[in-house]
C-alpha cells in the first residue's frame, strides 16, 4: 500500500483522465549517441517514466532506440514530443507527427505538443492535433510556451482544451498568473528549465534550505515545483544528478519556505519570449 501511495503522488491525472508522471527527463541538446542512450537508461533505472523530446532536438530516433533497449515495457513509459514552428499548419503537422512517430518507432505518442505558438498558424496546427487525438494516435495533446492570450484564442476556436502547457518556469519566473489560469481551465502546467539552468548557487536561500532539509539545492527547487502542482522535466547527462533529481518525493517543504521561494520571482526569462519568437 505504501508503494501505491507513493506512485500516486508521482503522477497527475490530465483533463482527459490520462495519467502523466510529474517527473520527466528532458533530452534537449543531447545528441543521438551513447550519451543519449545512457541518459535514458539511467533515468528509467532511477524511476523516471516520462521522456520529453521534440522534432527540433533531432534525437527522436535515439530516444526510440534507447527505450526499446532499456527493457522497460513500452506501456510504462510516457513519451512526449513536439511539432516545430516550420511544420505549423494542418497538413504539415500531420506529416511532421507521422515522421516523429516513425523515428521514435512507436504506435502511439503519449503527449504531442505545439512547441511554440509562432506567428499565426497555431489554430490550424491544433486542429491537426485534435484529429490525431480522436484517431487514437496520441493519448493527450497540449502546447508549449503559450501565454494566457494564446490559450484564450486557441480554446475559443477549438473543441478540445489542451491537456498540458509546457513553459519556462522557475523561482525567478514563477508564472503564478499563468499557473492559476491553467488550473482554472484544467490545463496541467509543466516546467522546462526548472532549475534556472544552473543559477541556483547565486541565491543564498537555496543553500540555507538545502541545509535545513538535508537535500540538495536542486531537490529543493524541484520539490517547490511539485508542491505547486507543476510537472518538471530537468535535463542532465550526469548519472549522479539524474538520480538526485528523482529523489524529491520523500520530503515536503513548509508553507513558509514555499512562500519564500515564490517571493524570489522577478518575471525574469532565461529563454525566449513567446510573444517575440515569431516565425
Amino acid at each position: 500500500m505504501k508503494d501505491r501511495i507513493l506512485q500516486d503522488k508521482q503522477k497527475v491525472t490530465l483533463n482527459n483522465d490520462v495519467l502523466m508522471p510529474l517527473l520527466g527527463i528532458g533530452v534537449y541538446q543531447i545528441n543521438e549517441d551513447e550519451d543519449l542512450e545512457n541518459t535514458i537508461h539511467k533515468a528509467l533505472e532511477e524511476g523516471y517514466r516520462n521522456i520529453d523530446t521534440a522534432m527540433i532536438y533531432e534525437n527522436e530516433v535515439g530516444v526510440g532506440k534507447a527505450i526499446k533497449s532499456s527493457g522497460v515495457p513500452r506501456e510504462e513509459i510516457f513519451i512526449t514530443t513536439k511539432v516545430w514552428n516550420a511544420d505549423h499548419g494542418f497538413d504539415s503537422t500531420l506529416k511532421a507527427f507521422e515522421l516523429s512517430r516513425r523515428k521514435i518507432n512507436v504506435d502511439v505518442i503519449d503527449l504531442y505538443l505545439i512547441h511554440w505558438p509562432g506567428k499565426d498558424k497555431y489554430i490550424e496546427t491544433w486542429r491537426a492535433l485534435e484529429k490525431l487525438y480522436r484517431e487514437g494516435f496520441v493519448r493527450a495533446i497540449g502546447v508549449c510556451n503559450f501565454q494566457i492570450h494564446h490559450l484564450q484564442t486557441l480554446i475559443s476556436a477549438s473543441e478540445i482544451v489542451p491537456a498540458v502547457n509546457q513553459v519556462e518556469c522557475h523561482p525567478l519566473l514563477s508564472q503564478q498568473e499563468l499557473r492559476q489560469w491553467c488550473i482554472e481551465q484544467g490545463i496541467q502546467m509543466m516546467a522546462y528549465s526548472p532549475m534556472m539552468r544552473g543559477r541556483l548557487r547565486n541565491w543564498p536561500l537555496f543553500e540555507e534550505l538545502s541545509k535545513t532539509y538535508g537535500k540538495t539545492m536542486a531537490q529543493i527547487v524541484l520539490r517547490w515545483h511539485i508542491q505547486n502542482g507543476v510537472a518538471v522535466i530537468p535535463k542532465s547527462v550526469t548519472p549522479s544528478r539524474i538520480r538526485e533529481n528523482a529523489q524529491i518525493f520523500n520530503f515536503e517543504l513548509s508553507t513558509k519556505d514555499m512562500d519564500r521561494i515564490s517571493q524570489l520571482n522577478l518575471d525574469l526569462r532565461i529563454g525566449l519570449d513567446p510573444d517575440q519568437f515569431l516565425f
